[in-house]
C-alpha cells in the first residue's frame, strides 16, 4: 500500500511532537543530580528521586493506556505533557529533596500518561504493512531527543544554573503541550465501556499468549539495560576510566540503537518479526555477559555497539508486534502495559543487582543481566511457537 504525503501529515506531527516532548523532558536528566546535591541530597536520596519516577511511571502506564482506549488518546496526552511541564516548574521552587521526590512523582505521572497514547496513535494513523517503519521512526525521533536533551540540558547548566534549566524544560513543555492542543491528530472513536468491563478485557488481553511474550521479552530486556544504565560509570571508574571514556561507551550504544532503528523497521515489514525479536535477545545477551569480561576502552564500546543493534532490533519489532496483535479499542492498554514493563523492568534490575553487587562482583552482575535476556528469549520463542507470523 503506498502512502501519499498528505497521509503521512499525522505521522510526522506525531514525531515532531514525540520529539519535542522528550528533549524538553530530558534536558533535567544531567542536571537533577547536582541540583538535589546542591539541596543536600546524598546518594541514596538521589537515587530515591529517579527510583519514584520510574516506579511512578511503571505502575501508572496500564491505567492510563486504559484511558486512552476509553476517552480517547488526545486527553491523556495532553495531560501527560501538563503535567510534565508542571513538575519542571514545581523543581524550581524546591528547597529539600523530600520535595523533588514529589515533583518527580509527577514527572513519572505524566510521562506514564503520555506515551501509550502515543505509541497507540503511531499504529492508528499507520497501515499494518508500515508499521514497523512506522515505529521505527518514531522511536528514531525520540531517541535522538532522549540523546540531544541531555547534552543540551548539560550546556544550559553550565550557561545559565542548574534551576533555571528546570525552568526552560518547564517552558518548553507547555509550548508542546499548545502544539499537541493544535496539531494532535485524531485516533479512533472513544470506547466507552464500564470498568468491571475494561478490567475483564485487561484480563483477556493477558490471556494472550502473544501479547504475555512481547512482554516478558520487554520486561526481561530491561532488566539488563537498567543494569548497564546504572553500573557502567562504575565500573568503568573501577578500571580507570574517566566519566569522559564512560560517556563514550554510552554514546556507541546510543547512537547504533537509534541509526538502526529505520532500517529494522523496514526489515520488520517484510520478515518475521518474531525472529528480530530473538536476534535482538541474543545481541542483548552476548554483550551483557561479555561486558564484564573485558576492560579495554574499544571492547566495552564494541559490547556497547552489539547492545544497540540488540536495542534496536527489540523494542522496534515489539512495537510493530503489539500494534498488530492488539484492535485499536484495546492498544492504549496494551501500549501501558508494554510501557510499563519498560519502567519496571529497568528499576528492577538497577535495584536487584544494586543489593546484589557487592556479594557477586561486575563479571558476575552483568551475566546475570545478560542471563535474563536469555530466559526472557526462552519465554518469548516457547510462548511464540505455534502462532502466525
Amino acid at each position: 500500500m503506498t502512502k501519499s504525503t498528505h497521509d503521512l501529515t499525522p505521522f510526522l506531527l506525531l514525531c515532531l511532537i514525540g520529539f519535542a516532548a522528550f528533549f524538553s523532558s530530558y534536558l533535567r536528566i544531567p542536571v537533577m543530580p547536582l541540583f538535589a546535591a546542591s539541596l543536600g541530597a546524598g546518594p541514596a536520596q538521589v537515587g530515591t528521586i529517579n527510583g519514584a519516577f520510574m516506579l511512578t511511571a511503571g505502575v501508572l502506564s496500564i491505567p492510563a493506556g486504559l484511558l486512552a482506549d476509553r476517552t480517547g488518546r488526545k486527553l491523556p496526552i495532553i495531560a501527560g505533557v501538563t503535567a510534565t511541564a508542571a513538575s519542571s516548574l514545581l523543581v524550581t521552587l524546591c528547597h529539600q529533596p523530600g520535595q523533588m521526590v514529589a515533583a518527580y512523582i509527577l514527572f513519572g505521572a505524566g510521562l506514564a500518561a503520555f506515551a501509550p497514547g502515543m505509541l497507540s496513535l503511531v499504529a492508528d494513523v499507520m497501515p499494518s504493512d508500515r508499521l514497523g517503519q512506522a515505529y521505527g521512526w518514531y522511536t528514531t525521533a525520540i531517541y535522538i531527543a532522549m540523546t540531544l536533551g541531555p547534552a543540551s540540558g548539560g550546556y544550559l547548566a553550565k550557561a545559565v544554573g542548574l534551576r533555571q534549566v528546570f525552568l526552560v524544560s518547564g517552558g518548553l513543555l507547555l509550548a508542546v503541550t499548545l502544539l499537541a492542543l493544535l496539531l494532535l491528530p485524531q485516533g479512533p472513536p472513544r470506547h466507552r465501556t464500564n470498568l468491571q468491563l475494561a478490567l475483564a478485557g485487561m484480563i483477556d488481553l493477558l490471556r494472550n499468549r502473544s501479547l504475555l511474550a512481547c512482554l516478558l521479552a520487554t520486561a526481561g530486556s530491561c532488566i539488563g539495560f537498567g543494569v548497564f544504565l546504572t553500573f557502567l560509570p562504575l565500573y568503568a571508574t573501577l578500571h580507570g576510566y574517566d566519566p569522559g571514556q564512560a560517556g563514550l561507551v554510552f554514546a556507541a550504544q546510543a547512537v547504533t540503537n537509534v541509526v538502526g532503528r529505520v532500517p529494522i523497521g523496514a526489515l520488520a515489514d517484510r520478515l518475521d518479526r518474531r525472529w528480530l525479536v530473538a536476534v535482538g535477545l541474543i545481541c542483548l545477551a552476548v554483550a551483557l555477559i561479555t561486558l564484564g569480561q573485558v576492560v579495554q576502552l574499544a571492547q566495552l564500546m564494541g559490547c556497547a555497539v552489539v547492545m544497540g543493534v540488540g536495542m534496536a532490533l527489540t523494542f522496534t519489532a515489539i512495537g510493530a508486534l503489539i500494534a498488530e496483535l492488539i484492535p485499536a479499542v484495546q492498544r492504549g492498554l496494551a501500549m501501558g502495559m508494554y510501557n510499563s514493563c519498560i519502567y519496571l523492568g529497568m528499576m528492577c534490575g538497577a535495584t536487584v543487582m544494586g543489593i546484589a553487587l557487592k556479594q557477586i562482583g561486575y563479571p558476575a552482575a552483568f551475566a546475570a543481566a545478560g542471563c535474563s535476556a536469555l530466559l526472557a528469549l526462552a519465554l518469548f520463542t516457547g510462548m511464540m511457537r505455534g502462532t502466525g507470523r
